[in-house]
């Protein structure tokens, strides 16, 4: 599986974790609490997000590069959308080990 990771700044990072969760846990058996959420999109593909006092970090796993960059943007639109308030600047993917 290939991984990236994104750190996004923000103090409403686990408001956005539990948002994210809850959307996604009407059609994927997602696990969360206020700190951290686990979401199994498919067996070739998650979504692991950890929220600190001040930063979101999202963990996407995949099995190739083309469904891991579909499923980075996926999660920054949907994010976005629930941060409309909040500027949150550009969201970089890094890979991750």
């Amino acid at each position: 599986m290939l991984a990236t990771e994104a750190h996004v700044a923000t103090t409403s990072a686990s408001r956005y974790l539990q948002q994210l969760c809850k959307h996604w846990s009407h059609k994927f058996a997602v696990e969360f609490t206020p700190e951290k959420g686990l979401i199994p999109f498919a067996d070739d593909r998650t979504a692991t997000l950890e929220a600190t006092p001040d930063t979101l970090t999202l963990r996407i796993e995949a099995a190739d590069r083309k469904v891991l960059a579909r499923m980075e943007n996926v999660v920054v639109e949907h994010l976005k959308r629930f941060s409309f308030r909040e500027d949150l600047g550009e969201i970089r993917w890094t890979r991750a080990q």
